[in-house]
């Protein structure tokens, strides 16, 4: 684990740079931990593996399934296309640094509703997006369905009761803290190492202590068997996405 000032220091926004605008919403984060060298020989080269103790101490790596809705995508002072514009996404994620520094998300593959969305993320982010049919039930119970449009049958079956603890902010040093707050994504585009930051107000988060999940998208993205011990909600953030630069 890095120290409390490298994930602080993320919390910077670039000034004058070309960046999406959008806000997530009903995140769901739910995660496992898993050996580092399991997970460190997924990712490439000038990527290390991220870690945090577990309960019993040892420092491990985590995995994390992350469902939520996109609302109000778009480029900064451009209008958003209907079809690209509100829509439910699915990551399957990993935490990293680079060589000690700027920490950061590694998405072994993220899903989406809007095919339109995919195709522009692939583009201009190179990231491994699929597109799915999705929905989301609100109200007690939140509900999560995704089945990917290809043959291979992968998806998602999330039920869980809506916290009834207020969202807060996430302890500094503490393993929500680790797992929430982040504020740069990798990418790999023709065995180039890109980095991009993600700009938004700390999440408020509340522990979600009960859910019902069956899912195949952490096994077709990892080849991992993850057990998840600890889950989060957060009722939403307004986000700006920067674009890409090489590391």
């Amino acid at each position: 684990m890095l120290d409390l000032e490298s994930y602080l220091a993320q919390r910077q926004r670039p000034t004058g740079a070309h960046s999406m605008v959008q806000r997530w919403e009903n995140l769901v984060f739910l995660h496992g931990a898993v050996e580092p060298d399991e997970v460190q020989k997924l990712l490439p080269a000038g990527l290390t593996v991220d870690t945090f103790p577990d309960v019993t101490g040892r420092e491990m790596a985590w995995i994390g399934l992350v469902p939520f809705a996109m609302r109000g995508v778009r480029w900064r002072g451009i209008p958003g296309i209907p079809s690209a514009t509100n829509f439910l996404e699915f990551n399957v994620r990993t935490y990293v640094h680079r060589e000690g520094r700027d920490p950061g998300v590694w998405f072994f593959s993220l899903d989406a509703a809007s095919r339109l969305a995919v195709v522009g993320a692939r583009r201009f982010y190179s990231l491994p997006y699929f597109p799915s049919r999705m929905r989301v039930q609100t109200g007690k119970v939140l509900e999560y369905r995704a089945e990917r449009f290809d043959q291979s049958k992968t998806g998602l079956e999330l039920s869980l009761p809506m916290p009834t603890e207020k969202p807060i902010p996430a302890t500094p040093g503490t393993l929500e803290f680790f797992l929430a707050e982040r504020y740069r994504l990798y990418a790999l585009r023709r065995g180039r190492l890109l980095t991009g930051l993600v700009a938004h107000t700390p999440y408020t988060l509340a522990p979600v202590p009960d859910w019902t999940l069956k899912e195949t998208l952490v096994k077709a993205g990892t080849g991992l068997n993850i057990t998840f011990t600890h889950g989060l909600f957060s009722p939403g953030v307004d986000v700006e996405v920067f674009g890409l630069t090489r590391c």
